[in-house]
């Protein structure tokens, strides 16, 4: 029997999705390279200068012995640096051979009603859950179901760790660690024109000058000119330049806003977005883009509409009625309570077929129903004889005489 066109497996188009599962391993890879590129290089160049300064000097031979001791302990220390570095790059290594395994097993199902691709789906469900864990800061709980689930090398823990202790610092109006990570990618940030040094450099500057002390105010001088005055960008420089004629209790924008205490959510929010944009990390969680798709399939016009109203009891006692309630059918994902608003920004599906019922009628509000469905729903709502209501609307809805409803035809 031939296999049907709908249970094959198209294992491209599941990977769209999958795509940061090998992404961020080679952004880290790479990053590692360039680290341990860096290191050498400085070692290098110390190590170079020491044994010419050692070769050219008049010195003693204690002089000379001590000048060689201080040059092994910078070699031996390079050697522990590399040797970090390369510990890290094999545990990325081993993270890449499992992703990759994980994948091809995807490309070895046949089809979607294979026992193997409930299995291989079920993985992929763990890792989008543990990375949604990750991303609203439960990073202990990712690390139990991850490591109950065993997907520990599909999954990047430390990552999204590291990323949570900076945000975490800069919330709580602390920019080292932030500055610290810009020192680390610095080359990288610099390659995607990103502002976010110079926004934390910034920030440093608005601490100094939020004192109004004299001593801070030139203290913060001197930091603009060594870390805001001297780059391509002068709208740093004129900004922090601004905030030494006004001060803290200003009502002048945007030196208001920027003495404000939500300036560290923002710079939270800038970091996050640097940090995703530069390991090549969606914005919002694996899961909701998945969720996404399959809420796109279902949705249609009348989701989100302002007729849909809840099923339940209003406060004044009326009873609100719904299409759903009145047919007997179950609440649409798009519209319960869990996914509504994850909904919204969806499009609607597009259906290449489409269903109408028997003897179509229209309304005079635009709605369509089948004229016996529409006579056995306003049964239910106790519609006196000769008059027609919308089922949507419910009870509070307005009537219409059986003569308005028109017949509808299609061509």
């Amino acid at each position: 029997m031939a296999e049907l066109t709908t249970t094959k497996l198209d294992p491209d188009t599941h990977l769209i999705l999958d795509q940061p599962l090998l992404r961020l391993p080679h952004e880290l890879l790479r990053k590692n390279l360039k680290s341990a590129q860096r290191q050498i290089e400085l070692a290098n160049k110390s190590i170079t200068t020491s044994i010419t300064a050692s070769a050219t000097a008049h010195s003693t031979p204690a002089e000379t012995l001590a000048s060689l001791d201080a040059t092994l302990a910078k070699a031996q220390n390079l050697k522990r640096k590399l040797e970090a570095l390369h510990a890290e790059e094999r545990t990325l290594h081993r993270q890449q051979k499992a992703r990759i395994r994980h994948l091809q097993d995807l490309h070895e199902i046949p089809s979607l009603a294979d026992v193997k691709y409930d299995v291989w789906s079920h993985v992929r469900l763990d890792r989008l859950l543990v990375d949604y864990l990750l991303r609203q800061g439960y990073v202990e709980s990712a690390r139990q179901l991850a490591a109950g689930k065993g997907v520990e090398e599909l999954v990047d823990i430390a990552v999204f760790e590291e990323c949570g202790k900076i945000d975490a610092a800069l919330r709580g109006g602390d920019v080292r660690e932030a500055l610290a990570w810009c020192g680390e990618n610095k080359q990288a940030l610099k390659k995607i024109n990103s502002n976010l040094e110079l926004e934390l450099r910034l920030q440093q500057f608005i601490e100094l000058a939020r004192t109004g002390e004299m001593g801070k105010l030139m203290d913060a001088i001197i930091h603009a000119r060594k870390h805001l005055a001297g780059g391509a960008d002068t709208e740093f420089g004129l900004r922090a330049g601004g905030l030494l004629a006004h001060p803290p209790d200003t009502l002048v924008e945007p030196y208001r806003g920027m003495y404000s205490r939500q300036r560290y959510t923002t710079l939270a929010s800038l970091f996050l977005q640097t940090h995703h944009t530069l390991f090549s990390l969606p914005a919002q969680p694996l899961l909701h883009i998945a969720l996404s798709a399959g809420l796109s399939a279902l949705k249609t016009p009348t989701c989100h509409s302002v007729h849909n109203h809840n099923i339940g009891t209003s406060s004044a006692g009326h009873f609100n009625s719904n299409a759903a309630s009145l047919t007997g059918t179950p609440l649409c994902p798009i519209c319960s309570t869990e996914l509504n608003e994850l909904a919204r920004a969806v499009p609607y599906a597009h259906h290449t077929k489409s269903f109408m019922e028997e003897d179509p009628v229209v309304l005079p509000n635009g709605r369509v129903y089948g004229r016996e469905r529409l006579r056995g729903l306003n049964e239910k709502l106790g519609t006196g004889k000769g008059r027609v209501r919308d089922p949507v609307e419910g009870l509070g809805g307005l009537e219409w005489r059986e003569e308005e409803v028109k017949k509808v035809f299609i061509s």
